[in-house]
């Protein structure tokens, strides 16, 4: 076995990477996870809304994929089966979160006193700012089904893949979810710049 810093690690499939870390491999997995880390680290950050939080369960993630490797069976794709597992431990983040509510430090007042005034200068931020919050009020299910789907682009059959579910129950999770949004975002419907909504 040739290891993947040896080889050009562009012309190595993933499946085949995966293979490789299972058979002890020391470069593969880092090799699988830097071709992917961006789709994935999106996946996390829109399903929870918070760069701390989303690194955290993108940490997890990674974890269980290395862990996991050699349990792939290969019945879907290998970047199915890692967004699946980056799913699954936002979900569990969540739940971890729900369980045991944090508890604010200190006194706000003082934090924003002392905090810098930088005012964002573009609108994009603020346009993403509410869809985050907005998302964030959805049920996960619903979440996580529109951010594969409208914001990660994936069909709705991988999305049913990823999310183990039919592909009837992801349609239906992102009609609701965009039922339920509508009126959250209702304030960005009109406006003359419609590409960031």
């Amino acid at each position: 076995m040739t290891s993947v810093s040896m080889q050009h690690v562009d012309e190595v499939p993933d499946k085949e990477l995966l293979a490789r870390h299972s058979q002890g491999d020391p470069h593969a997995f880092s090799a699988l996870v830097h071709r992917h880390r961006d789709r994935m680290w999106a996946v996390a950050l829109r399903t929870l809304g918070d760069p701390e939080e989303a690194a955290d369960a993108l940490q997890d993630a990674c974890l269980s994929a290395f862990r996991a490797a050699g349990r792939f069976r290969g019945d879907a794709a290998v970047t199915t089966w890692l967004h699946r597992i980056v799913v699954n431990a936002c979900l569990d983040r969540i739940r971890r979160k729900s369980v045991r509510p944090a508890t604010p430090m200190g006194d706000d007042a003082t934090f924003d006193a002392v905090a810098p005034k930088m005012p964002d200068p573009t609108d994009a931020h603020g346009v993403s700012l509410d869809v985050h919050t907005a998302l964030a009020q959805l049920p996960f299910e619903q979440r996580a089904a529109l951010v594969l789907v409208d914001m990660m682009g994936y069909s709705v059959d991988d999305a049913a893949q990823v999310l183990e579910v039919p592909a009837g129950t992801i349609k239906s999770r992102c009609a609701r979810g965009r039922a339920r949004l509508a009126p959250l975002l209702v304030h960005h419907r009109n406006r003359r710049d419609r590409k960031n909504v």
